[in-house]
């Protein structure tokens, strides 16, 4: 396929390498002309500028800082939308915006140019090994077109919805992720503090069921997407008996523990409205009560 990739920085640069090994003809751009030089070296072609990379290409990709950049790209004077033409694909492997993305897509769909969101996560070492996810949103049988080589930069390519659905995905796994790592912190500070050592510490969370993935594997798909509070596998109440004797830990090292205390007085408001007998996942029809959703699987 004739694909124009557009920001060859530390993720896109080896995600356009890899469409390269996987014989489709780039075109290439960037605002450091030095940074193409791997893929001039292998065969790419350079162009002046996003609507120049646009001529021609079936499929445009772009990899870049952030949704400023991504809306110049895609929309400023010499951007993607000058160049494109009807049929061409466009799908942005950015960390971005939804309503850029939905604000793009409109103005493209007028010139009958396709728009998807396909953000990658598994950094840098991912994008060098092509073992990225790809979280795709926009219409389903242009996914389905460029699946194939989505798969040159990530072996998960998976459909997540209309347009912006991706951005919205990657959105949510980066925030539980990030900070996620500030509980994890907590943990080893008062585990440390308290005399264990990090090692030891290490292993036995790794061997547990946090370690083993059970909220993803188990948690979520077999308790919460099918409303099963009331099947206990670990008891709310012995899960708030638990939770307390960590925070009382943390006091008696003088261990800062915020993100701990404020999961404890969720916890509190479970068991305040009764549901100790319920499973230890309980608290989660708290959250789905603030927001306003049910998060339920479909089928």
């Amino acid at each position: 396929m004739k694909i124009g990739f557009i920001g060859l920085g530390n993720m896109g640069g080896p995600m356009a390498l890899n469409l390269m090994k996987a014989g489709h003809a780039l075109t290439v751009f960037d605002v450091r002309r030095e940074s193409a030089k791997p893929h001039l070296d292998g065969g790419a072609t350079w162009a002046e500028s996003p609507q120049a990379v646009a001529r021609g290409a079936e499929l445009v990709l772009t990899s870049l800082p952030g949704p400023a950049d991504v809306e110049a790209v895609a929309l400023g004077p010499n951007g993607i939308i000058h160049g494109a033409v009807p049929g061409t694909i466009y799908a942005d492997l950015s960390t971005n915006s939804p309503t850029v993305m939905r604000r793009i897509h409109a103005a493209f769909k007028e010139k009958g140019v396709h728009v998807l969101d396909a953000p990658v996560s598994g950094g840098v070492i991912g994008a060098k090994r092509g073992s990225l996810q790809v979280m795709v949103g926009g219409e389903e049988p242009i996914f389905r077109e460029v699946q194939g080589v989505l798969r040159a930069v990530g072996n998960n390519v998976g459909y997540m919805g209309s347009i912006g659905a991706g951005t919205i995905a990657k959105l949510v796994h980066n925030m539980i992720s990030i900070v996620s790592r500030h509980l994890i912190a907590e943990g080893f500070t008062l585990g440390v503090k308290a005399g264990v050592k990090p090692e030891a510490l290490l292993e036995a969370i790794r061997g547990a069921s946090f370690g083993q993935g059970l909220i993803l594997s188990h948690m979520i798909p077999d308790v919460v997407f099918k409303g099963d509070f009331d099947s206990v596998r670990f008891a709310l109440k012995l899960a708030r008996k638990d939770i307390g004797l960590a925070t009382a830990l943390a006091r008696e090292y003088d261990v800062p523990m915020p993100m701990a205390a404020l999961g404890e007085q969720v916890m509190m408001e479970a068991m305040a409205r009764g549901w100790g007998d319920k499973d230890s996942t309980a608290p989660w029809l708290l959250q789905e009560e603030a927001a306003r959703v049910q998060v339920r699987a479909s089928s």
